[in-house]
């Protein structure tokens, strides 16, 4: 594992040629360095590599952590996440550190320097950097974007070498900016976690003196830390549009920023960016299982999935776990309430359309929807979501009347793009082939706000253009307004009456600017024959991360004959004496 003769003829080759130095330097290292020990470990467990190797090592100093149960919950389970931390060991404190979030998820990696990189046995938990200045390679910094852009999670000590003895205590020097562009680059939260330890006084002395003889003692203190416990306190995840909003600052005075709140977050003090509470825990499966079994089963999908549709209980872990996956899918697009769960207080009294994946015991997805004309009977306009965001006019009561309203849809990210939406929607298929009462849909459909701002302005523009009724049903309660000047501007990109034309030039345009379509807005302009979607108004909600809402309508008199066999007919096979026609 370590051979000090190895690394002195690799850094220092013109000892080669002074055996009467090298002799002595290399006693010297082995006992500061400890080779014996190291080599002894290497040849009793030679099979041992990455997680297991990180393990085993820390049994062998008997070294351990402790951390609250509500502070490991802001690690987040899955997505990409920066994880910046403080080095005051410079050893053991990282491995211990690795440990605490592969707790959490197996797909962490710690950003590691030249130094680290030695131990061979780690490889498989690192991804090598210049962390002390100097040249990284580019393919390196290719690995670290492409780990992060596949929602992998990584450690980073800004500092790049252990914490030293300051006026203010124990405490990182100056910060790196690589992080900061890391995070930036791929659009990543930042989680700060503090950790709380420190090396001896012998260390912080020889480190006034000369600090080249501070960094040869790390391995002394390293076994020194034996039998030894540290603390970690974990902070607030603080999210892309947070940091972002000092993009205009000096990138030095960014990092002292973060250097700054984390030793805040450290002594309980507010840290200087807005953050997100930590998303809830998951529920335990098989409490999952037995509680959508005691639910209504509307049918199974072609590979195996199944759509139950459940009324509204009390302290149920599908509900909890409805809105943990609800903040968990909209915080991925820039949405969300912010909270540990995305629950309100509408969900009492709507039904629940929840996509199972019984194979990996998994919620998928999942829809609401509320019968309005029963919601209007027992609890007016106040128990109808949209009416929380839109007002309705008179003309608006027909389409209540008859109406099914949709809406707080999702599909948790590691389903996406496996048809998890289109499952849902025979889930929807079948509730209407049993209630054909219901004549209308509607309900709002967001477009995050972390789009870009002529994004935005295009999506709307257009949907405005060819999805507007003549009649005005209902207005924003804080309605998204385009300027005349900018309706100009927008009209210029598009000829205003060829849809498939002007469809795709939306398509390039957005394109252009690195975004699409949102999902649910190309699902349900694409549901009718022409007439038969209307988008009734556009607003911010100031409630969900500032997203536009669209309140869509849908008549279902005029649903494309291809939908209606997707979605409905199929359901009517399993009904006697069913009228399919349409």
């Amino acid at each position: 594992m370590l051979d000090v003769d190895k690394v002195l003829s690799s850094h220092y080759p013109q000892l080669e040629q002074r055996d009467w130095l090298k002799r002595p330097v290399s006693r010297t290292l082995k006992r500061l360095l400890h080779e014996q020990e190291f080599q002894s470990f290497a040849e009793r467990y030679p099979h041992l590599q990455g997680f297991e190797f990180v393990e085993q090592v820390l049994d062998y100093f008997n070294f351990s952590y402790r951390v609250s149960d509500r502070e490991k919950e802001r690690i987040p389970e899955s997505g990409r996440v920066v994880i910046i931390a403080n080095h005051p060991i410079g050893s053991l404190d990282g491995l211990a550190l690795l440990k605490l979030v592969r707790s959490v998820r197996p797909d962490v990696k710690v950003i590691a320097n030249d130094l680290l990189m030695q131990v061979k046995p780690l490889h498989g938990c690192l991804l090598p950097v210049n962390n002390m200045g100097g040249y990284t390679p580019k393919q390196n910094l290719q690995n670290i974007t492409q780990w992060l852009e596949n929602d992998g999670a990584v450690i980073i000590f800004p500092a790049g070498e252990v914490s030293r003895v300051a006026p203010t205590g124990i405490r990182d020097g100056a910060w790196h900016p690589g992080f900061l562009r890391m995070a930036t680059k791929s659009k990543a939260p930042i989680l700060p976690i503090h950790v709380h330890g420190r090396n001896s006084a012998r260390f912080y002395g020889a480190s006034m003196v000369y600090k080249p003889l501070s960094t040869l003692l790390l391995v002394e203190e390293m076994f020194r830390q034996e039998n030894n416990t540290i603390a970690f306190t974990v902070g607030e995840l603080i999210p892309h549009h947070s940091y972002s909003a000092t993009a205009s600052l000096p990138v030095k005075t960014r990092v002292k920023l973060f250097h700054k709140h984390l030793y805040r977050i450290a002594k309980r003090k507010p840290g200087l960016f807005p953050t997100e509470t930590a998303i809830a825990a998951p529920e335990p499966r098989l409490a999952l299982k037995q509680a959508l079994n005691a639910g209504q089963q509307l049918g199974q999908t072609p590979d195996g999935k199944l759509i139950y549709l459940l009324d509204y209980q009390a302290d149920s872990p599908v509900m909890r776990e409805i809105g943990r996956l609800r903040e968990v899918a909209f915080r991925a697009v820039g949405e969300g309430t912010g909270q540990r769960r995305d629950l309100d207080k509408y969900d009492q009294h709507y039904w629940h359309l929840v996509l199972w994946d019984p194979a990996e015991l998994d919620i998928v997805g999942a829809y609401r929807l509320c019968d309005t004309q029963a919601t209007l009977n027992t609890q007016g306009l106040d128990g109808i979501y949209s009416a929380s965001l839109f007002d309705f006019e008179q003309g608006m009561q027909p389409f209540l009347a008859q109406g099914l309203e949709l809406g707080r849809s999702f599909v948790q990210p590691k389903y996406w793009g496996k048809r998890s939406l289109d499952y849902l929607w025979l889930g929807i298929g079948a509730l209407l082939a049993q209630k054909p009462q219901y004549r209308y849909l509607f309900g709002p459909v967001t477009i995050s706000n972390a789009m870009p701002q002529a994004a935005k302005e295009l999506l709307i523009f257009f949907y405005r253009t060819y999805f507007t009724g003549e009649s005005e049903y209902a207005r924003s309660k804080r309605p998204f307004e385009l300027a005349d000047s900018k309706e100009s501007e927008l009209l210029g990109h598009f000829c205003g009456n060829d849809y498939a034309k002007d469809l795709k030039q939306l398509k390039m345009l957005l394109d252009h600017l690195g975004v699409g379509i949102p999902t649910l807005y190309k699902q349900y302009s694409e549901l009718c024959e022409p007439g038969g979607v209307q988008f009734l108004g556009f607003g911010v909600d100031p409630d969900f991360a500032d997203c536009i809402d669209g309140l869509v309508l849908v008549d279902l008199k005029r649903l494309k004959p291809k939908r209606y066999q997707r979605y409905i007919a199929p359901h009517f096979s399993h009904q006697p004496n069913a009228d399919t026609s349409h």
